[in-house]
């Protein structure tokens, strides 16, 4: 006889949501290169493992009050770009620095996003072209994609112009 479970009480608070990270091996290396690409990024506790390498099995860190925890899982997974985390810039100068941090090591990619040198995708973006994209003009978003589609690294000052443009 199959027991009926109660239904589940959905909690009225949420403690904590930490993203985990697999990586093959580098999860302190890591954090380590997080923290010195993103002002006030830090690097946590390391649980230790069985590895003989003396690599630690997880490493916490935090990048902008988020969360995160890198585990030395092994080769059986790898970074792809369905997932990838946004860094959303204010100026040219902070496209350039996180574009250039990011990709040293990794490898450029279209439209913003990038891959780092563990293999995680970053999209490195203006948080006006964000604002663009809602704009009310239809002409104004057609004029503004078709200028971002073709960049690699997105350039705030062509965007600009495209959205102007009449």
């Amino acid at each position: 006889m199959n027991a009926v479970k109660p239904a589940a009480v959905k909690p009225t608070s949420m403690t904590s949501l930490v993203t985990c990270l697999w990586f093959d091996g580098d999860a302190r290396r890591a954090a380590e290169f997080y923290a010195s690409v993103f002002p006030g990024a830090s690097v946590g506790d390391a649980i230790a493992g069985d590895d003989a390498g003396g690599e630690p099995l997880t490493v916490d860190f935090e990048i902008g009050g988020t969360r995160f925890v890198g585990l030395n899982g092994g080769d059986q997974f790898t970074f792809n770009e369905a997932t990838s985390f946004q860094v959303l810039c204010e100026t040219q100068e902070e496209i350039d620095y996180y574009w250039e941090a990011l990709t040293t090591g990794g490898e450029p990619g279209r439209c913003g996003w990038l891959k780092d040198p563990f293999g995680v995708s970053w999209q490195v973006v203006p948080r006006r072209l964000i604002e663009l994209f809602a704009d009310e003009d239809p002409d104004v978003r057609r004029r503004v994609t078709e200028a971002f589609m073709p960049m690699s690294k997105l350039d705030l000052e062509a965007i600009e112009a495209a959205a102007t443009a009449r």
